[in-house]
C-alpha cells in the first residue's frame, strides 16, 4: 500500500490540492494519505491573525478541518499532525520517524505569495529525500473561506 505526506496549510482543502490527491487514490486505489501541517507563524500567514502562541493551535484547527473536509470529499485521511515551524524541518522529522512513504504532495499559495517557494521548499525536499515530490499550486481565488 502507497502512504502519501501531504504538506499543507493554508491551501489544505484548495480545489487544486483535493483533486491531486483524489487522481493518486484513483492510479493506487489502495493509497493512503497522512495529513502534516507546519505550525507556521501566524506572522507568515496571509489569511490568519493572531500572536505568536497561536500557530500551534491554527495549525491544529486546520488539521481537524482538513480531516472533516477530506472525509466528505470521500478521501479519508490516514492522519492529521501538526510538524515544526519550518517546513522543511517539519517534512524531515515527519520521515525521519515514519519511514515508508511513496512520495510527498506539497501544496503551496501561487508563487507571488507563497513563503515556502520563495525558500524552495518543494526542491529542497527533492534533494534531500529520494521520494517523489508533487508540487500543487492553490489557484489565486484560493481562500480558506471555503473551509468548513
Amino acid at each position: 500500500m502507497a502512504r502519501y505526506l501531504i504538506v499543507a496549510h493554508q491551501t489544505v482543502t484548495s480545489p487544486q490540492l483535493l483533486s491531486r490527491v483524489r487522481e493518486l487514490r484513483e492510479q493506487e486505489g489502495d493509497a493512503e494519505f497522512v495529513l502534516l501541517v507546519p505550525a507556521t507563524p501566524v506572522r507568515h500567514l496571509l489569511f490568519r491573525r493572531g500572536d505568536e502562541h497561536d500557530a500551534e493551535t491554527t495549525a491544529r484547527r486546520i488539521a481537524d478541518r482538513a480531516l472533516f473536509r477530506y472525509a466528505r470529499k470521500g478521501l479519508p485521511l490516514y492522519d492529521a499532525r501538526i510538524g515544526d515551524t519550518d517546513p522543511v524541518q517539519a517534512i524531515d522529522d515527519e520521515l525521519r520517524a515514519n519511514p515508508g512513504y511513496a512520495g510527498v504532495v506539497i501544496s503551496t499559495l501561487p508563487a507571488e505569495k507563497s513563503r515556502w517557494l520563495r525558500m524552495d521548499l518543494p526542491h529542497k525536499v527533492a534533494a534531500a529525500h529520494s521520494l517523489p515530490v508533487h508540487h500543487v499550486v492553490a489557484a489565486h481565488d484560493f481562500s480558506l473561506g471555503d473551509l468548513p
